[in-house]
């Protein structure tokens, strides 16, 4: 059900990537209080992205899942931008978050929707 995309500027090795994308993972869960295990985490290099007209380290994430607490997003909007800080060294305020709640019915696995 949730689904974290992480778009960044910041060049990384394969293995840096799968290990932010395992963290990632393991947060969300947590976060959201939903198993790990239909947790989805992409992790996107993009070679040009700007912000505030600057190149400098940045990232843009997605959050999407079936009931996404409306009153948590303050939170995980912190503890994301945590991560990508320790992770990837890109500072809180070179970080976008865009949260959405998916409605059962628009979101599909295993050949049904939830």
């Amino acid at each position: 059900m949730p689904l974290l995309r992480i778009q960044t500027n910041q060049p990384m090795e394969p293995a840096a990537r799968e290990a932010l994308a395992s963290r990632a993972s393991a947060l969300v869960a947590e976060m959201l209080g939903k198993p790990e295990s239909y947790v989805m985490v992409l992790v996107e290099p993009v070679q040009t992205a700007l912000f505030g007209g600057s190149a400098a380290p940045l990232a843009y994430l997605e959050l999407k899942s079936i009931g996404l607490p409306e009153s948590a997003t303050a939170d995980f909007s912190a503890r994301l931008a945590s991560l990508l800080q320790e992770r990837l060294d890109i500072p809180p305020d070179r970080v976008y978050i865009e949260f959405a709640d998916a409605a059962r019915h628009l979101w599909g696995w295993n050949g049904a929707t939830f």
